[in-house]
């Protein structure tokens, strides 16, 4: 079992204190089990997040920073035949224009209806099929586009925007000019659009732009059948509400973390990636063996200590 925990950690300032007063009796009694194996990651502005680094890496994968194809994956899963061209991923967003900078809302809390969705994604379409781009429709918050430019684009992950500051995150690259005019137009042609009308009339958030990201060709993915990816941090670290992340991880701990353990104990092999904002830590059971045993009862690695180092 290879047990895979994305948003494991935080850096925001807010966050910290409850971090630090996390209590993960399992993962505590499973760390001196373990040793230390791949490390993956930079920093807080990489494109691709570590989890997604680690991830791919696991799949098989192969790309830059920021060119890794999960739109195309994500297509296919919808069952979108996507061939060999390149697509991306449009997530329909509200970006909200502060005092000092614009960023980008946790889309799930627009709570976008299939039918707001589908309309909104009919208003926008001709835009992009006017300029020789094919967009597909795969779910509220997924739209799927192919096109040349998409090819080897770099694009920040979705989850690296939310709520920051967007100049950091735009695309600069010369294959991006197309799509940042399209955004304009696309802005233009929402704010005109009754779906949003009847939103603020229900003092709901205006759809008002798109997030692209995941761009590149399908990939051939390695088996990873012992894999458990378990996503139950990532709604309440990227919506900051620590009191639901702190029971999160207490849950995560109580559940997954202790199937790991158990497998452990039983003898099987087992690995546990963590991951934060600049790095993905993997770590592996290290040997039964008498001084194995003994560090475990005297010694190990502390989940604070390595928490905070993501």
């Amino acid at each position: 079992m290879h047990l895979l925990i994305p948003y494991a950690s935080t850096l925001s300032d807010a966050g910290l204190p409850t971090q630090r007063g996390l209590a993960l009796p399992h993962l505590q009694r499973l760390l001196p089990r373990m040793v230390p194996a791949q490390r993956l990651g930079t920093d807080e502005y990489s494109l691709s997040t570590p989890a997604e680094q680690a991830h791919a890496q696991l799949l098989g994968w192969h790309g830059a920073d920021g060119c890794l194809p999960w739109a195309a994956q994500a297509a296919a899963a919808d069952g979108v035949p996507v061939g060999d061209a390149p697509w991306g991923l449009l997530t329909p967003v509200h970006w909200h224009v502060g005092a000092e900078h614009v960023s980008v809302g946790y889309p799930e809390q627009l709570r976008l209806s299939a039918t707001e969705s589908h309309a909104l994604f009919e208003a926008v379409r001709p835009l992009f099929e006017g300029e020789g781009w094919q967009l597909t429709w795969g779910s509220p918050l997924r739209w799927y586009a192919s096109h040349a430019s998409l090819d080897g684009l770099p694009t920040a992950s979705l989850e690296r925007v939310i709520g920051r500051n967007l100049d950091l995150w735009m695309p600069d690259h010369p294959q991006a000019k197309a799509i940042r005019r399209l955004q304009n137009e696309v802005q233009m042609m929402l704010y005109q659009q009754p779906e949003n009308d009847h939103r603020a009339e229900m003092s709901m958030m205006p759809v008002n732009s798109f997030w692209l990201s995941g761009c590149g060709r399908r990939q051939p993915t390695a088996a990873t059948a012992d894999l458990v990816i378990d996503h139950r941090l990532r709604a309440p670290l990227l919506g900051e509400n620590w009191g639901d992340w702190a029971e999160a991880w207490r849950a995560l701990d109580a559940g997954p973390v202790r199937e790991l353990l158990a497998h452990h104990d039983a003898g099987e092999a087992v690995s546990l990636t963590l991951c934060g904002e600049r790095f993905a830590q993997r770590l592996q059971a290290q040997s039964q063996g008498f001084l194995a045993r003994l560090a475990r009862r005297f010694g190990g690695s502390s989940p604070l200590a390595l928490l905070e180092a993501l």
